[in-house]
């Protein structure tokens, strides 16, 4: 292993939970403020996520007054303090950037209801066949 590699893999977080593209995410975001330091959250939807590793970064959207607001965070900065994922939006594209030219409702994504990023299988529905029952 080179010493780039070894030096990246000591400055990677372990903690960043699991998300993907449309999910409704809440960012938690270090910033100064003169000689202080405060968490500014940022909640929206994940529109993009690119870059491998130590690069990786995730690109948030929300409408804010009517603008729409979009924010870059890489994933492994030591500024970014927490990512909670709210709920989990269905689409079937790797890039939404075509939420950029929708206004209003058309801006929403499908959501996912009864499964979670622990639960890949969704065997936790009502009604799921269980392994007992045999």
């Amino acid at each position: 292993m080179d010493v780039i590699h070894k030096l990246e893999l000591e400055q990677m977080k372990r903690d960043i939970p699991r998300f993907s593209v449309g999910d409704t995410v809440r960012v938690g975001y270090q910033i100064r403020e003169g000689n202080k330091e405060r968490i500014q959250y940022f909640q929206g939807t994940v529109i993009a996520v690119r870059g491998s590793g130590l690069r990786r970064t995730m690109k948030v959207r929300r409408i804010v007054a009517g603008e729409g607001v979009e924010r870059t965070f890489p994933l492994h900065s030591p500024k970014l303090s927490e990512i909670e994922v709210m709920r989990m939006g269905k689409v079937r594209r790797a890039k939404l950037y075509y939420l950029r030219s929708r206004v209003g409702k058309a801006t929403r994504v499908k959501q996912i209801f009864g499964k979670t990023y622990d639960d890949p299988a969704g065997s936790s529905k009502k009604g799921a066949p269980s392994a007992e029952a045999s």
